[in-house]
């Protein structure tokens, strides 16, 4: 029982650890790329901005992962 609940501990943090590091991630991209990603995105509706922020965070989220992983 003691087990389980470190392993769940310890699987939260990494979660909580790579969603903030994916937010900083995509607020970093968002500083550096000329224009704000999301007021086109939301306010305009472009769909363009959309596909590459979705690239973007998706290949984050990767090299985060296999990062955690080792």
């Amino acid at each position: 029982m003691q087990h389980a609940v470190i392993v769940f501990l310890t699987s939260v943090a990494y979660a909580a650890t790579g969603s903030i590091l994916l937010w900083a991630g995509y607020r970093l991209f968002d500083r550096l790329t000329p224009g704000d990603a999301h007021s086109k995105i939301f306010d305009e509706g472009n769909h363009a901005v959309a596909i590459l922020v979705g690239a973007f965070i998706l290949g984050l989220a990767i090299v985060i992962a296999a990062a955690m992983v080792g």
